[in-house]
């Protein structure tokens, strides 16, 4: 890789560590290509980006920026997960897939400010999505006023019931 090519590749990681909400590193070792491009892809769809970097340049570009890297932690061949929006959605592309293919290995990752392990990684994977929570939500708050209007609409209905039948007796 040329000189120039390398700085630009940095200075495009740079942008990614400052846009992304959150940044996996797997060693994707045993994966076939075909499998990478399938979960490339997959992830692309819910908005996150999945790629082979090399780890001196990332390295380089968390120099400075709030999500450091150090030698120990890189070594070895890594692929990051983007995550540019607060949906887990491609944490759990990513799980769904560890899961069916073991592979790729969880190195590490950063969540807004926390550092990620293995086990932190599952545990937001299986935590419910925005959009299950959204629904969840909605359901909670629609269930007292559905209540309410059954209990009013049922205590109409025995006035209007009871006024049938005194109507009737006349």
């Amino acid at each position: 890789m040329k000189k120039s090519q390398k700085i630009f590749t940095v200075d495009n990681l740079k942008e990614k560590l400052k846009q992304a909400k959150a940044l996996v590193l797997t060693d994707y070792h045993g994966l076939k290509v075909g499998q990478i491009n399938q979960l490339r892809q997959e992830i692309k769809k819910e908005g996150g980006e999945y790629e082979v970097v090399k780890n001196t340049l990332l390295r380089k570009a968390s120099q400075n920026g709030e999500w450091r890297m150090e030698n120990e932690q890189l070594n070895g061949p890594t692929a990051a997960l983007w995550i540019y929006k607060d949906d887990l959605t491609p944490l759990k592309i990513l799980d769904s897939f560890i899961k069916k293919n073991e592979l790729p290995r969880v190195k590490f990752g950063f969540w807004g400010q926390d550092l990620l392990d293995e086990d932190k990684f599952k545990e937001l994977a299986n935590l419910p999505s925005l959009e299950e929570l959204k629904v969840k939500l909605v359901s909670f708050l629609k269930s007292p006023l559905y209540r309410l209007t059954t209990n009013l609409n049922g205590n109409v209905m025995k006035l209007l019931y009871l006024l049938k039948m005194k109507g009737g007796e006349n």
